[in-house]
C-alpha cells in the first residue's frame, strides 16, 4: 500500500482520517502543522506517495506549504487539498495553484478510502 502524510491542525480529524487510511493497509504520517513537511517528505522511507494537505493551518497555509512542496526536486508525490471550503471558486483556486486534488471536510467516512484510492490511481 502506499505511504501518506497527512497535515491537519484538529487532532480528532487528524485521528479519524489516518484511522480510516490505516485500516485500508497505507502507512500514514499524521503532522499537526506544516512545520516539517518539506522535511519528513523528503527524508520519509518509504517515499510518500500522497499528500491531504489542510489550506486552513495556522502559521503557513495549504498553499504556502504547496509551494515550498513545489520547490523541492524530483516531487513524485501528489498534493491533495483537504478543506471545509466547497464552493466552486474555492477548487479552482486550489487547482490553479498547483494542488493534485481537492476532498472536502467533513469527509464522508464511508466514501473518503475511495476517494484517496482514487489519487492514489487505484
Amino acid at each position: 500500500m502506499a505511504t501518506i502524510i497527512i497535515v491537519e491542525d484538529q487532532p480528532d480529524n487528524l485521528k479519524l482520517l489516518t484511522t480510516l487510511l490505516t485500516i485500508k493497509g497505507h502507512h500514514v504520517v499524521g503532522l499537526p502543522n506544516g512545520d516539517r513537511l518539506a522535511e519528513v517528505v523528503r527524508t520519509q522511507q518509504p517515499v510518500p506517495s500522497l499528500v491531504l494537505l489542510d489550506i486552513q493551518l495556522p502559521g503557513r497555509d495549504g498553499y504556502a506549504l504547496l509551494e515550498e512542496l513545489q520547490s523541492l526536486p524530483e516531487r513524485s508525490w501528489k498534493v491533495v487539498a483537504l478543506t471545509a471550503h466547497a464552493l466552486p471558486e474555492d477548487r479552482a483556486r486550489a487547482s490553479a495553484a498547483g494542488f493534485d486534488g481537492y476532498i472536502t471536510k467533513p469527509i464522508d467516512v464511508r466514501t473518503f478510502p475511495a476517494e484517496v484510492a482514487r489519487y492514489l490511481g487505484g
